[in-house]
């Protein structure tokens, strides 16, 4: 009798662990995973503006704080381009710049086509 009581509780232990591992593999095939890979990879910054929001309040400036670098600097066409290596600052007079394209292959190509386009020859 104990015999067949010890074999009987085998044999249920034995149907747990293929059921346990039946439900991991399916659970591991359907994306069981996906929460825990999630958490390994960096996330995306927020669609909302909240981050650039605790950027913006949390920056010190005594001068101009420049809204598209975060760089303080004393005037507003001082501020530096977001992406200085592929963008050229072109000062439009009055204190005013924008960051525009690179264009061409010579430095100041950007500049010579704004002027251009101010006096309508292109």
């Amino acid at each position: 009798m104990l015999q067949r009581w010890v074999h009987t509780l085998w044999a249920l232990l034995l149907l747990a662990s293929v059921a346990q591992a039946q439900f991991q593999f399916f659970e591991n095939m359907f994306g069981g995973h996906r929460q825990e890979h999630a958490r390994q990879e960096p996330q995306n910054v927020a669609s909302d503006s909240s981050w650039y929001q605790k950027n913006w309040e949390g920056a010190r400036c005594n001068n101009y704080l420049c809204p598209g670098t975060l760089a303080c600097v004393h005037f507003p066409h001082h501020c530096p381009c977001p992406h200085d290596t592929v963008e050229e600052k072109v000062e439009l007079g009055e204190g005013s710049a924008v960051c525009v394209s690179k264009g061409g292959y010579k430095p100041g190509e950007a500049a010579r086509k704004i002027e251009l386009a101010r006096k309508g020859l292109i």
